[in-house]
């Protein structure tokens, strides 16, 4: 009976699985084992790789892999059958004609007898088939397959997809099953599925696996990947869809193969004349063609898709400090027999499942009894769908089958947790992929974890799917209160993975960036950089050098924030100080490498982080700063805009923000990243303007001291050298601070003064007396006041003009001097001049060492020569040095005076610089600048006509010029001047003339004469070439290329003329800030104001400070109010801007059109509900008449027959509490029932543990023995021991059927007697109170765990014959102490003592157990701690004692939770 009823089952289940079965199966228990380092590699990495190696080369890499690692199957004896193929051809039992075998197979072999046994018969060989994949006819797209034998190794399959294919690690698997036939869904339901799977698998990074082949739901998906490929043009967001197929079941798949590999292979699709076979669909991605050796077997595959799907749940994904195991969700679609089987065994396996509703058959059956209890899914309920939805082969459904899908059916409804059932416009579920991840976190919420590691793990897979709606909706709820230390963690992972919307979440939900940044987390955050940002090559560079430095170290340099200070330096320029200080001790607590700090259940987390100490003192002045750097340099807009609108100094930090990208864009090599850069530096600038505005409009002298303020946080800069340093002109140019820069222009005179009266004071000075001069502050009203002089003289204004016109008169000194007084010995004029030059260089020099900021030498040197005036200023000084020096020399007094001369040019052009402060001549002179560039261009391409044409006419004319600058003026000088119409008079022979040049070339004065014949009167030169080539170069020179001068000219001025105002306004700065330093007195008395300086800085060590106008560094409480004033304007700026946003025409379109959308949304909802609810009525209305027509019927047939008939035989009418409310939630249709509704539910699983044996089905109403149940027929079974003598079956079991008859794995037939001491003791805290949970005390429980367990267990069990002690307990106790132990025992408490619900249970053997509490009230108790001494690990077994909290969540035994819980109820303490 057993071996039949086995092949029964098995037969049974591989047709369903032939006919529809693909998806999770029973996870197997055999370990498959792990790739090596699967888990610290990087698919991103191989990809990386892959792109940088020729094409060639890959192909050949993977040519040679492949075969190596994956093989096929192939039948190597022929064995010929009795059937025939469709094609009337003679096959082997593989289902393979005879000439598509191996050579080897039909010659004669050594196989013993004629029966073909695919063990012997069909062997393993190197796959022949593989490479990339092009559908002909369809598409363009390229896609992977192999084929592989049905025994290949997950971890191979999987490490040929991550790392040859190039795959991604995913963060979810999807695995769809169900119909496997073409079937018919509703239009509004078909685009709803697809859409919500594309996106899921989208937006989550998931992969989705199915059948791969072109027919039912497979068909489904791959339409779905394509829609969202036809309407989407981002590569970036391909779905990845792997199909595993049956190879032997594809139709046309000899085009696949290829034993070099196919690149690519090509694949016709054609339905028409596929037969019995399937075709490869389309759509799919990826191809894995499972291969057994045989032909037209369908079901091949899906034992190797099951351990395939099993051993990617068990990967851990890695990315930004989050570590999660993938996990694996089953979406149903339709389906039958084997689509049941599928959806059992994934729900028994823990896999949670979402089924569509109006799918059709198996999905739809589920969907109708999913909301009741348990104990009204009944044989005849089941018997009832089953005829509503399997209309067409209702008939073939047997009794048993009935049964069996009913025990089933109430599995899977049992398990509601893990099951999802997705209904057409029910509230909350108008998408499919949110009813997939509402799945996966309801079925996260059912695992044994404590209630903050269980929301933990749903935040963990919300951040890793980037789900931010999921969060907000399913885990930011009312059910949980968040503490801001809680989410510090999943913080640091978002901000790592570049998740701006969990950012935004987390800070809506109470993180402060201030308490959130730690020395660890910063560390943290720049150790995990994106490796192609600029900012991480220029701090590699940084430790290369430190490293080389450190010679005496082997090890590499390891990152502190130092290192990131000195590339903050070089980006943020000189003029700030470093803002991380190189720190006094190396042995500072730091962060271990990032390869160990990973959010994971498992090992370090990043909560360590966090754990490590209570003191959470940051070691920064601003960690918003250092937060809004670390995003800003990695160039994410989104995140470093969220940072941002949390700082406090936010001008100064969006000034900074835009001299970071601006700097880092100049070493950017990609092109789409530069522009990036560049406009996030452009929207940061315009965000300091925007905040200065509100600031300036609010309290314009508050916002100029915004301007100067000396930013502690920033290196001690302000915002105005911030400004000026990122050349945000745009910010320059603001109104308000061209007013501040007026004012410190005007030093403390009114800024309405004329420019007459200033010149009529400074020529008269008594004039201040009069009143003609308006100061700004009252002290300096009196007229009588001598600080009037001195205000007056030291304001720049004055300054300046003084300086013009010391300036005027040291050119009209020098002028007179060259041309009138030129003497070979100086006169006093020209000792005047020496005088003169002399305070120049001082000031110069003056210049060059002004160091207020303390930058050192060499950064002011480099400073001071970056600015081109500058370097005219020591161009011209030392030209007047050598002209000086050869004037001293009578010899040389002549080429003195010419060098003299052209010197006087460079002073001369100096007054250039000089009136850049007027606002008309300004933007004139920056106009100038920029033209004189596109000079220099212009000389190049004219220099190339110049010369070629100048040559080509020497050259043609002149016959051996030997004098050099004769041919400089032939080649260069007349060519050059040909373009301004000096046309040479001799190059037409026209005006040939020997007078006027010299035959030989002896005269130094006349040009050689050009070729003549032999009379020396007439040219013998052509003159058609030398005229053609005057014309042509006249056209290219005089017309081409000046007019080519005029555009340039044009298109500069038009283009300079634009942001003139911006230019000069920005420019207008630095001539401002040079005379606001420069003394007083002009040149030459200025020597006056030099010794003063000479005797403060060298005799009195008294050092530079800036003036306080330009850079004031404010007191702590001044500071505090004024950041907190424009904290406060900021809010304002970024209110407005959102408001701005708002009510732009294009956003309110599009609110416009949400709001449509939504509107429709909702009126197609309340269609489909009330159409979905009258079609469920007149369902009911239907099933009520036929029940009625039946009922009469038989009240007919029994009057006619005289009689009244049994009991029975009476028909009742069905329920209407299925259809009344179709919507309501399950938890609001039933009563709070037992799991098993008082039947046991672990000793009626289908599959019994340990041993491949099935018991027979048994529904909950055929569970008493009272229940007639004339078809039940349970397997026998019982394990051999060597210990226990085999005996008849004795007994039933009190509870009822289990489906399976003998002893089992148990010791004996009838009751086995097994003991439960529950130990356990208060929870304790630091100081020694009892913990509580809402208001209840916690307990704590001994429990044990054996090795390679997932669960802890009781330490109890069954007993020796004769023994008091369990065999478990005993095991973690030492010997001496097992008799006080049985002490304890006899003074506990009996909690429970009978029938335990346990999966070993038979019909004629089952487990029946005393429970003993042991409670240790005090935590000084002297059997405590007798018991902890006595407590070790047994080494053979190492057998793991632990005290754990009792909790629902608490990792037990289902049955031992139930034992647990009527503890926790004796003392009335927290479960």
């Amino acid at each position: 009976m057993e071996p039949r009823r086995m092949e029964s089952l098995d037969r049974r289940r591989t047709i369903s699985e032939q006919e529809e079965g693909f998806g999770v199966e029973a996870r197997m228990t055999t370990d498959l084992g792990m790739v090596p380092n699967l888990r610290r590699s990087n698919s991103s990495l191989f990809k990386s790789r892959r792109l940088l190696c020729p094409f060639i080369e890959k192909q050949e890499n993977l040519s040679s892999w492949i075969p190596e690692n994956i093989k096929k199957k192939a039948c190597v004896y022929f064995v010929e059958s009795s059937k025939l193929s469709d094609a009337g051809k003679v096959v082997c039992e593989c289902g393979y004609t005879r000439e598509q075998h191996e050579e080897v197979a039909i010659k004669p072999h050594a196989f013993q007898g004629k029966e073909w046994d695919p063990k012997k018969h069909v062997h393993e060989m190197p796959t022949d088939a593989f490479g990339d994949i092009v559908f002909t006819g369809l598409s363009q797209k390229v896609g992977k397959y192999v084929r592989v034998s049905q025994d290949t190794p997950s971890s191979v399959i999987y490490q040929l997809m991550t790392q040859h294919w190039g795959l991604d690690v995913p963060n979810l698997l999807i695995s769809v099953t169900g119909g496997a036939k073409n079937f018919k869904m509703r239009l509004r339901l078909k685009s709803i599925f697809r859409r919500g799977l594309v996106k899921v698998a989208q937006t989550t990074g998931a992969w989705i696996i199915t059948g791969g082949s072109h027919t039912g739901v497979m068909k489904q998906v791959g339409e779905a990947v394509r829609d969202f490929s036809l309407s989407s043009s981002c590569k970036e967001g391909d779905v990845i869809t792997i199909g595993v197929a049956t190879w032997g079941t594809i139709h046309n798949r000899e085009g696949l193969i290829n034993s070099k590999g196919g690149f690519p292979a090509e694949y016709m699709l054609d339905e028409e004349g596929q037969g019995n076979l399937t075709c490869l669909d389309s759509n799919h991605s990826h191809f894995i063609l499972v291969d057994d050796g045989t032909h037209g077997q369908y079901g091949v595959e899906i034992p190797l898709r099951t351990k395939l799907e099993k051993f990617i749940s068990e990967q851990t994904k890695e990315r930004g400090g989050v570590a999660i195991k993938i996990p694996i969700v089953c979406v149903v679609l339709e389906g039958g027999p084997g689509t049941l089987h599928t959806i059992y065994n994934a729900i028994t396996n823990g896999t949670p499942c979402v089924i569509v509703e109006g799918s059709g058959r198996v999905a739809d059956v589920i969907a109708q009894v999913a909301a009741l209890p348990v104990s009204e899914i009944t044989i005849s309920l089941i018997q009832q769908k089953l005829s509503i939805f399997f209309q067409e082969m209702f008939e073939t459904f047997t009794e048993s089958r009935i049964v069996e899908w009913t025990k089933k059916i109430q599995d899977i409804v049992r398990r509601r947790q893990l099951l999802t059932v997705f209904r057409e416009g029910k509230d909350g579920q108008q998408d499919v992929d949110v009813a997939i991840l509402q799945a996966l976190l309801k079925a996260s919420r059912s695992q044994d974890h404590s209630g903050h590691e269980n929301w933990d793990h749903q935040l963990k897979l919300a951040v890793a799917w980037n789900r931010v709606d999921i969060a907000r909706s399913e885990i930011f709820t009312d059910e949980w209160q968040w503490k801001p230390a809680d989410l510090h963690p999943m913080m640091t992972a978002a901000l790592i993975s570049n998740k701006p919307e969990f950012v935004r979440l987390f800070l809506e939900n109470g993180v402060r960036l201030k308490e959130f940044v730690t020395w660890d987390v910063l560390l943290c955050l720049y150790e995990n950089l994106e490796p192609s940002c600029v900012f991480h090559s220029k701090l590699q560079k940084v430790l290369a050098e430190e490293h080389e430095r450190l010679t005496c170290t082997s090890t590499a340099s390891r990152l502190h924030m130092h290192h990131v200070a000195q590339v903050l330096r070089e980006l943020l320029g000189d003029s700030t100080q470093l803002l991380y200080p190189r720190p006094r001790y190396s042995d500072r607590p730091r962060l271990s490498p990032m390869s160990h700090i990973k959010l994971n259940v498992q090992g370090m987390s990043l909560r360590s982080l966090y754990k490590r100490s209570t003191d959470h003192v940051t070691f920064t002045i601003d960690p918003i700063r250092d937060l809004l750097i670390w995003a800003i340099i990695q160039n994410r807009r989104e995140l470093a805009g969220i940072i941002w609108a949390q700082s406090q100094d936010c001008i100064a930090a969006a000034l900074a923000c835009s001299k970071i990208l601006k700097e880092l864009s100049k070493e950017e090599e990609d092109t789409d990243s530069l522009e990036e850069m560049l406009a996030l530096a452009d929207e940061f600038e315009h965000r300091a303007i925007g905040v200065f505005t509100e600031c300036y409009r609010k309290d314009e002298e508050r916002a100029q001291k915004l301007l100067v303020r000396v930013s502690e946080a920033w290196g001690k800069a302000t915002c105005l050298q911030l400004a000026l340093d990122a050349k945000d002109m745009k910010f320059m140019s603001h109104g308000g601070i061209q007013a501040f820069l007026t004012k410190v222009w005007w030093g403390q005179l009114c800024v309405d003064n004329s420019l007459w009266q200033i010149i009529l004071c400074m020529l008269a000075f008594p004039l201040l007396f009069t009143g003609l001069i308006s100061f700004r502050e009252k002290r300096l009203q009196a007229l009588c006041r001598p600080a009037r002089v001195r205000a007056f003289f030291n304001a720049p204004v004055v300054i300046f003009h003084l300086n013009i016109l010391s300036y005027f008169a040291f050119l009209c000194l020098f002028a007179y001097v060259l041309m009138v007084d030129f003497q070979p010995s100086p006169s006093w004029c020209e000792y005047l001049i020496y005088l003169w030059l002399f305070s120049l260089v001082c000031e110069e020099t003056r210049q060059l060492f002004y160091d207020p900021d303390g930058c050192g030498l060499k950064k002011v040197a480099s400073l001071y020569f970056s600015d081109f005036w500058n370097k005219l200023d020591i161009g011209a000084i030392l030209l007047f040095i050598a002209g000086l020096t050869c004037r001293l020399f009578p010899v040389t007094l002549y080429p003195g005076r010419i060098i003299l001369s052209l010197d006087f040019i460079m002073f001369c052009l100096r007054l250039m610089h000089i009136f850049t402060i007027s606002k008309t001549l300004g933007p004139k002179i920056i106009i100038v600048k920029r033209m004189m560039k596109d000079v220099f261009f212009f000389l190049f391409l004219l220099a190339v006509w110049v010369v070629s044409f100048g040559v080509a006419k020497q050259a043609i004319l002149i016959h051996n010029e030997s004098r050099v600058d004769w041919i400089f003026r032939g080649v260069v000088y007349h060519s050059y001047l040909t373009i301004f119409g000096q046309i040479p008079t001799y190059i037409d022979g026209v005006n040939f003339s020997m007078d006027q040049c010299s035959p030989n070339g002896t005269d130094p004065y006349k040009p050689k004469c050009p070729e003549s014949d032999w009379t020396g009167q007439t040219p013998a030169f052509p003159e058609w070439l030398t005229v053609t080539l005057l014309c042509l170069y006249l056209l290219f020179a005089n017309i081409l290329l000046l007019n080519l001068l005029i555009a340039m000219f044009n298109y500069t001025f038009q283009e300079v003329q634009e942001h003139t105002d911006q230019i000069w306004k920005f420019q207008r700065h630095d001539l401002i800030e040079e005379y606001h330093g420069r003394p007083p007195a002009p040149p030459p008395f200025i020597l006056l104001s030099h010794l003063q300086l000479l005797i403060k800085r060298i005799v009195l060590k008294i050092p530079a400070k800036r003036h306080k106008q330009l850079k004031n560094k404010l007191e702590k409480n001044e500071e505090a109010a004024l950041l907190s004033w424009e904290l406060y304007l900021k809010e304002n700026y970024l209110q407005n801007q959102q408001y701005q946003h708002k009510q732009r025409a294009e956003q309110k379109i599009q609110d416009i059109s949400e709001k449509v959308d939504t509107m429709v949304d909702l009126l197609d909802m309340d269609r489909v509900k009330r159409s979905g609810s009258t079609e469920q009525r007149l369902v009911s209305l239907e099933e009520q008449v036929a029940q009625t027509t039946r009922a009469l019927h038989w009240i007919m047939t029994t009057l006619k027959d005289g009689g009244f008939g049994s009991e029975a035989g009476v028909l009742t009418l069905a329920s209407q509490r299925a259809f009344d409310e179709p919507d309501a939630e399950p938890s609001s249709k039933r009563k709070v029932e037992e799991p098993g509704d008082g039947y046991h539910v672990n000793a009626r699983h289908l599959l019994y543990p340990d041993a491949l044996i099935m018991r027979f089905p048994v529904p909950n109403e055929k569970v008493p023995w009272e229940a007639e149940f004339l078809i039940y027929d349970p397997p026998f079974y019982t394990a051999e021991k060597k210990d226990v003598a085999l005996t008849d079956p004795v007994g039933e079991n009190p509870m009822g059927r289990t489906g399976l008859r003998g002893r089992g794995s148990l010791s004996w037939f009838g009751p086995n007697h097994t003991l439960q001491p529950v130990v356990t003791r208060w929870k304790r805290n630091q100081g020694g109170a009892i913990c509580r949970k809402s208001v209840r005390k916690m307990l704590e429980v001994l429990v044990v765990k054996l090795p390679h367990s997932e669960y802890w267990a009781l330490p109890g069990g069954s007993r020796e014959p004769g023994q008091t002690l369990p065999r478990k307990l005993k095991l973690v106790l030492r010997d001496e102490f097992w008799k006080p132990f049985e002490t304890l025992l006899e003074q506990g408490t009996e909690v429970y003592k009978g029938y335990v619900d346990d999966p070993r249970n038979t019909d004629n053997a089952w487990i029946e157990t005393v429970v003993v509490s042991i409670h240790f009230q005090g935590q000084n108790d002297v059997e405590l701690k007798r018991l902890e001494e006595n407590l070790h690990t047994h080494g053979d077994l190492q057998m793991s004692t632990e005290w754990q909290v009792v909790d629902r969540r608490i990792p037990l035994y289902s049955n031992h939770k139930t034992i647990l819980q009527k503890v926790a109820l004796l003392f009335g303490a927290h479960f």
